[in-house]
């Protein structure tokens, strides 16, 4: 495992909920990471949000470590959930909150 993806491990593992994606949560570059910075602020998700536009590395790194070809990219509890059309299914379908929940993740409006 290259070092770049050894980094993405352990931002995964370590945090709850993890919102890879292009720019920052006060302030996305791409409308794709900013329609899912709504949806997680919308359902009050505590979640990390780390910039990939900060390093090719990471940039490709993430796309490397998940097998999945674009970001944004979200990550729950470890495990890769998916990009922003997924995202946005998961949550009109209200199973993206059912996840959350399974997951003992404790939304602030809970």
């Amino acid at each position: 495992m290259s070092e770049v993806n050894e980094w993405i491990d352990g931002v995964v593992k370590d945090n709850d909920v993890v919102l890879f994606m292009k720019g920052t949560p006060e302030q996305p570059q791409c409308g794709f990471s900013g329609r899912v910075v709504q949806i997680l602020d919308y359902m009050q998700v505590p979640y990390q949000g780390i910039n990939v536009l900060e390093s090719d590395m990471l940039r490709n790194g993430i796309k490397e470590y998940s097998d999945w070809p674009t970001i944004p990219q979200l990550y729950v509890k470890g495990e890769f959930v998916g990009g922003c059309d997924i995202i946005t299914e998961l949550f009109q379908s209200g199973e993206l909150k059912q996840n959350l929940l399974d997951n003992g993740v404790v939304l602030e409006t809970a």
